[in-house]
Formats: structure tokens, sequence, C-alpha cells
């Protein structure tokens, strides 16, 4: 999964070369990709070596897809500028970026690649990828409360999209969003009237938290 150019657009605005010099060097045979020495302008992917006169101008890049039980207290980021950052769980890995972010006091699934398009597709609201959690409020909600959910809850200007929000037992419930606000679902509650205290992401989209313990991260597949 990655983002596809011809090799001459590769040579002429990554390089520096013009048209000319680019269309040469390919058709007399001083370009390869991944080792095959190419004489056409074929596709090139954005994860493929390219050698140019047995010199390499581009490694081969692996692409890297991971999930991720980001525990309580820690703040969705990458930036070891940034007070209890993620940075050190993921000392060995470059490039990574956060799929959805998780505010500081929640807990759950995170989505990490350095697969820039697939992050990008995956946080797109326009997709409406479902999100689902276990939360745990400071009471037990009524029947009014579900049935706001499903129809949408007014925040600010803004009314949420309708979402699932079905009982498990007392103070517990599961939410699946089809949209990702800054903090909405603590938003929400408190707007009707409750107080989240826990909440656990367990999926987005197709990928599920399963197993994951705290801290603990596992490569997935696309």
């Amino acid at each position: 999964m990655g983002f596809s150019r011809k090799l001459a657009y590769f040579m002429v605005h990554r390089l520096g070369f013009t048209n000319n010099q680019a269309r040469d060097f390919i058709q007399s045979g001083n370009v390869s990709i991944d080792g095959i020495t190419v004489h056409e302008n074929c596709i090139l992917d954005e994860t493929q070596e390219v050698k140019i006169g047995g010199s390499i101008v581009r490694k081969a890049k692996k692409f890297s897809y991971i999930k991720f039980y980001k525990p309580r207290g820690f703040q969705s980021s990458l930036s070891p500028t940034v007070e209890n950052n993620l940075s050190d769980f993921f000392k060995d890995l470059e490039g990574l970026s956060i799929a959805g972010r998780l505010d500081k006091e929640s807990e759950g699934l995170l989505l990490l690649s350095n697969d820039g398009k697939w992050v990008e597709k995956i946080c797109n609201p326009d997709s409406q990828k479902e999100k689902e959690y276990i939360v745990e409020l400071n009471r037990t909600p009524g029947p009014e409360f579900f049935e706001q959910f499903s129809q949408g809850v007014l925040l600010g200007k803004h009314l949420t999209r309708p979402s699932i929000c079905t009982p498990i037992s007392g103070t517990k419930i599961r939410i699946i969003l089809t949209e990702g606000k800054n903090r909405q679902i603590r938003r929400m509650t408190h707007k009707l009237g409750y107080n989240v205290t826990s909440l656990l992401r367990t999926r987005v989209d197709v990928y599920q938290l399963d197993g994951l313990e705290p801290a603990s991260y596992e490569y997935i597949f696309t």
C-alpha cells in the first residue's frame, strides 16, 4: 500500500534531472529498480529502491503497520518534547504517525504506521471508519441517554453523527462512533449529565485490540 508515480517524474522532481536527461538515462539502461534494469518510463512505487549509474539514489522502504495498547496517562504523541509521550515504546521504529488519537486519560487501541497514505485513509472523516469503545460512567444511564446518542448530541454548533450506544451492565456501556472529534465521548456524555470514569477503545475499523496488554504492540497486515 503506497503512492506511485512514473520513474521520470521522480528523477525530474526529486533528483533535479531535466526531462530529456531522465529519458536518456532510462533508455540507455542506466537506471534500475529493485536491482532490475529498466528501459522504459515505468511506474515507481514509493517502497522501491532506485539506482542510477550503479549508485543508490533512493533506498527501499518497508512499510510497518502497528496496533498498540496505549496505557492510561500517556499522550497520543511521538514527540519527545511532549510530556508523557509514546516515543519510548517505539525507539527502533522511524517515521511513524498515529492514525487517530486518544486523550491522556483514555486507553486502548492506537494504530500507527510510516505509510502516510494509510494513516490518512484511516483518519479521513469522510471514510466514516467505525471506532468502538467500552465506557464506564459515574452513574447508570437511562433510556433517554441511549436514545440521544442514536439521534446525535449537539456540541456547540456541531450535531454529532448518530452513533450506536448500548448497555453492557450497570454503569458500563458500549459506544460505536463514525467520527472522532476531540474528546467526543466525554463531551457527549457530559452534555447529557454524565461523567466518564474510564474509557477503553477496543476497535478501529477492522482492527481489534484483542488480547494486547497495556503498553504492548504487534504488527498487523493490511
